[in-house]
């Protein structure tokens, strides 16, 4: 009799006691509605740049990271377009193609040196940067590292690329073209800033990879890889869900 009575008491108990499943979904869920600290949104914003940055030169930098994203692909240089259409039309397609690869190939090699530049910048951010782009669009944090960061970007990424453009011979490939141009008859000679076209057309794709992650951890819970990202933006969520009933 007294054993029955054990195992029904246990019995009972495991009905009434949670699983651990459970109790984990529990303590998230109290922890994620517990009010956010300042430094937990300036840790967090910083590690979802930080994430979001990795992504996107992990991207950009492999290879055919520019040439086979729509999104960020170089263009020939919109000012010299009047070079591409004379030389296709007098059968030097191929030059123009390789002289595109190379310049995306370009990119893709300078896009591999951008991390530790970036980080540098997080580092730099202050909690009342971190408070306001909590609340920001969903690519407040780019808005706010493309706006912090550009000039010394630029300075930076500069010889990158310029190293790069030669390391897979854009410029030997420019000098042929504008050298065929120019030599057409009746034509006004071009001379493009190769190095600058390449740089700010690099950090842009780089930016607009970094905002597309930043909205993913923004709107996606399965973006939000470790447990800061998703304390803060879960929070978040909790919070314009309130506001918006």
């Amino acid at each position: 009799m007294r054993t029955k009575l054990t195992v029904a008491l246990l019995g009972g108990l495991t009905l009434l006691t949670p699983s651990c499943d459970v109790l984990m979904t529990m303590s998230e869920t109290m922890q994620t509605n517990m009010p956010l600290t300042e430094a937990e949104v300036s840790n967090g914003l910083k590690e979802a740049l930080r994430v979001g940055i990795t992504n996107a030169v992990t991207q950009t930098s492999q290879t055919d990271g520019y040439l086979n994203n729509s999104l960020i692909r170089i263009p020939f240089p919109p000012e010299a377009q009047k070079v591409k259409e004379a030389l296709n039309n007098i059968g030097m397609n191929n030059l123009v193609k390789q002289f595109e690869e190379s310049m995306n190939h370009a990119a893709e090699n300078a896009s591999a040196k951008a991390t530790d530049i970036f980080v540098d910048a997080i580092s730099k951010m202050t909690i009342t940067d971190a408070m306001s782009i909590l609340k920001g669009s969903d690519d407040a944090a780019t808005q706010y590292l493309h706006r912090t960061t550009g000039s010394q970007l630029e300075a930076a990424f500069t010889p990158i690329v310029e190293d790069a453009l030669k390391s897979v011979n854009v410029t030997q490939y420019w000098s042929d073209i504008t050298t065929a141009y120019n030599q057409i008859p009746f034509v006004s000679p071009v001379n493009t800033d190769l190095t600058g076209y390449v740089t700010h057309s690099a950090i842009d794709g780089l930016f607009i990879m970094v905002a597309n992650e930043e909205k993913e951890i923004r709107e996606n819970p399965q973006a939000r890889v470790n447990d800061i990202l998703k304390r803060v933006f879960g929070s978040t969520e909790a919070t314009r869900s309130s506001l918006s009933h």
